[in-house]
């Protein structure tokens, strides 16, 4: 197929108004420069990137329904920085995060990843407490202290915090930005799939040898399918996926599904996949009467129909959203990819001393309906088992350097190729990633990146 440099590649709906959710945004010309790869493994890198770049910007912390009752707290850690968040009253923004930190020797303060405090939070060195609204409650021995040190005795250290679409976001910025301006489109695009009535049902952490941008680079660009995920070109573009770059580093990437790729062969006959997926709304393969391009559509009528049944809301949402992966970009290092049925959202954690490791932090969300006859699609990829109903939130799963994160074959991929991708990097041969237009997220994320790096933001 042609590429249209001109416009940043493929529009599926030329038609669509700057409204719609589908609506390309204009092309953004990124230049054709190309980026020292000691970013990818250096030290002075690494602290630069501290220093300017994770201090100032907003990262996603949790979510709300993951601290439904008073007294839920969640652990954020962010490098050699950690966070605690907790619910201080019954309202939907009654939520304060503070540092992680017991002001007395630095002990951290909260150690579970998630947990309930009834009043207090103690600190498991010397047993100070301090309430869940941060102020400090108890000093153990208090009459040792000299007034002039007991005067001295902090509150917890508030963190700016702000929730949108049920996503907790915490910046460590004096004068951030407010985060829906930071977000730009990105915010309705979040609250337009309804994010907040989902509930995480499965959460691994799993370690990648790799540096953490070498992880978003691989995750913002469809280029690579074709020679890395083979299996997903019965039912996926690539090359015809919609690249939209906005404000701040933000952008998505709008992946047809229910469509073979056109570098797959077979563009006559309903393959494997597609029967698949007609299968995964119900609909009867073997008496479906279109063609390859008739699937898509039929997804779409299909989960009108399953809104309708169980009050679901898709009503407001267009057929691109109802079929297509919304492979939404949030700067600096998550990649969101957002269905109506549920998410996948996936943190590039960087590892708070070596450069050449990140967590894949990966958060697997499902829209629960109470009946039993809805059923989670199959392709997003939970175990059999796997608890659904948001009653309860599932422990974090937690995976080593080398050892299988059991998050599906294409994810297994990934992980494989990463950390040679990563020792290519340091070669003396390689000068600097050459991105094409598909790989049109990178560059823009790369740009971002070095705006805070260098000092302009």
């Amino acid at each position: 197929m042609d590429y249209n440099l001109e416009q940043g590649g493929p529009v599926l709906n030329p038609d669509a108004t700057p409204a719609a959710a589908d609506w390309k945004a204009p092309y953004v010309d990124n230049g054709a420069d190309i980026k020292d790869p000691s970013r990818y493994y250096t030290a002075a890198y690494k602290a630069k990137e501290w220093e300017r770049l994770w201090s100032r910007v907003w990262t996603i912390a949790g979510l709300v329904s993951d601290i439904p009752d008073v007294g839920d707290f969640l652990t954020y850690d962010l490098l050699h920085e950690s966070f605690v968040i907790v619910r201080t009253g019954a309202g939907p923004e009654d939520i304060r995060a503070w540092y992680n930190v017991c002001g007395h020797r630095g002990n951290r303060l909260v150690h579970a990843d998630f947990g309930h405090v009834t009043g207090r939070f103690t600190c498991n060195f010397h047993s100070w407490q301090w309430d869940i609204d941060g102020r400090l409650a108890h000093v153990t021995d208090a009459e040792s202290f000299k007034p002039e040190v007991l005067a001295c005795a902090p509150d917890l250290v508030p963190v700016a915090m702000d929730i949108v679409a049920g996503v907790i976001f915490v910046t460590m910025a004096d004068d951030p930005v407010p985060l829906r301006e930071f977000l730009g489109p990105v915010a309705s695009h979040m609250e337009a799939f309804q994010v907040d009535r989902m509930n995480v049902v499965r959460h691994v952490r799993s370690e990648w040898a790799a540096n953490w941008k070498t992880g978003i680079d691989a995750f913002y660009e469809t280029y690579h399918l074709g020679s890395v995920h083979p299996q997903t070109q019965p039912i996926m573009g690539d090359i015809t996926t919609q690249i939209d770059c906005y404000p701040n580093g933000m952008s998505r990437m709008i992946v047809p599904i229910g469509v073979p790729s056109p570098h797959f062969p077979d563009q006559s006959s309903i393959n494997p996949g597609l029967q698949y997926m007609l299968g995964s709304v119900g609909l009867k393969p073997e008496t479906f009467a279109g063609g390859p391009r008739d699937v898509r559509p039929a997804l779409a009528a299909a989960k009108r129909q399953v809104s309708k049944r169980f009050d679901l809301g898709w009503e407001t949402l267009s057929d691109v959203q109802l079929t297509d992966s919304f492979a939404t970009g949030i700067f600096p290092n998550v990649q969101f990819g957002i269905h109506p049925e549920g998410a996948f959202l996936m943190r590039f954690m960087p590892h708070a001393d070596d450069p050449q490791r990140f967590t894949y932090d990966t958060m697997t969300l499902v829209r629960h309906v109470d009946d039993p006859s809805f059923k989670v699609p199959d392709w997003m990829g939970l175990p059999d088992g796997i608890d659904c109903s948001g009653r309860e939130r599932p422990e974090i799963e937690y995976k080593g350097i080398g050892e299988p994160a059991e998050l599906g074959l294409v994810l297994d991929q990934d992980s494989e190729l990463l950390p040679i991708v990563q020792k290519g990097l340091r070669s003396k041969g390689f000068k600097g990633p050459l991105w094409s237009e598909q790989e049109g997220r990178l560059r823009h994320f790369h740009n971002e990146l070095d705006r805070y790096v260098e000092g302009e933001k």
